[in-house]
């Protein structure tokens, strides 16, 4: 490297040079214009809710035991696969054999629907408080609106809709679906329209087998646990993989998935050898923190997971119609 011999002066024939004329500058009054401050200032439920949220990131951590807080008797279901946290007071529970159940906290049954789903996270709750589920003989999505009416929503194409959930963040629908040998993930906007596929990762691969959960964190990634993958598949917003995680040992058999505030990914583990029944905790980057459930809990045979917005854990079993509340932040 030999250093140029040049000075300022030619710099500044080259490039050309500003002049600043040496006199005082006029002090002007600068009105501010209402209506864009008014416009920008956001409403005061806004930034309570903001900053909530804040300080909820800021001050919760993983609890050093976790504790059963209260459990639900959810008629109509023989176990439960999946649940979705509607409106203050009521959820949505699924079964194995197809039955979606609503009820409250009392255990009233609300409503029940017959369906075509059966060991899937098959069904989600809307930003507006609708229901949502996918109907796999009719290859399309349903909502139920508060008045219990059921719509026709989404049509799937020749794609089997499996898994859905809606987003937290900006209300998209996130819908693990299969096709023959094929499966993928495609995401549609609040109003059903399709806007993105994640299929495959940069090297061709496919990413996924069979999609039977979803969800998303939230930094924006897409987790999927997939039963035939043998693994929890993370893909960021924009479907480039981030990471697999492919639990601790052999046989993981992913079921129900979730993730919390803190940007935690909670999945369950229901392989066969080794009697594993518990609930995997993971970071955002897929990396093992703990099993936060085991049979010492009195977990048996997991197979859903949700959050609610006081960040209980609530888990929904195999062989019982009863809903256990955990709490394990603090």
């Amino acid at each position: 490297f030999t250093v140029g011999q040049y000075s300022k002066e030619d710099v500044a024939k080259l490039l050309g040079k500003i002049t600043v004329p040496n006199t005082k500058p006029e002090n002007r009054k600068i009105k501010f214009m209402e209506t864009a401050s008014t416009q920008l200032k956001p409403t005061g439920k806004r930034r309570k809710q903001d900053r909530e949220k804040s300080d909820m990131k800021q001050t919760l951590c993983l609890s050093s035991s976790v504790t059963k807080v209260r459990e639900y008797t959810v008629p109509g279901v023989d176990n439960v696969y999946h649940i979705s946290l509607g409106k203050s007071g009521r959820f949505w529970v699924s079964d194995g054999d197809g039955n979606l159940v609503q009820t409250d906290l009392q255990g009233k049954q609300l409503q029940k629907i017959q369906t075509s789903g059966r060991i899937e996270g098959y069904h989600t709750v809307t930003q507006d408080k609708d229901l949502i589920y996918t109907d796999i003989h009719n290859k399309v999505i349903n909502r139920i609106t508060p008045d219990n009416t059921i719509t026709e929503f989404i049509k799937t194409g020749d794609w089997i809709p499996l898994s859905i959930h809606s987003s937290h963040i900006n209300g998209d629908i996130l819908v693990g679906m299969v096709k023959k040998r094929e499966a993928k993930v495609t995401r549609y906007n609040k109003t059903g329209t399709e806007i993105q596929n994640i299929q495959r990762d940069n090297k061709g691969q496919t990413l996924y087998g069979l999609p039977r959960y979803i969800t998303e964190n939230i930094n924006g990634d897409v987790c999927v646990s997939d039963y035939s993958k043998h693994a929890v598949v993370v893909v960021d917003k924009s479907g480039q993989h981030r990471f697999s995680y492919t639990g601790q040992g052999s046989e993981f058999r992913p079921y129900g998935i979730c993730t919390d505030v803190l940007g935690h990914i909670l999945v369950c583990d229901t392989r066969i050898i080794g009697n594993s029944d518990t609930v995997h905790l993971l970071d955002q980057d897929g990396h093992f923190l703990s099993l936060l459930l085991t049979s010492q809990q009195g977990v048996d045979d997991p197979r859903s997971v949700c959050v609610d917005d006081e960040n209980n854990l609530w888990v929904g079993q195999l062989n019982t119609n009863t809903v256990t509340v955990y709490k394990y932040l603090q």
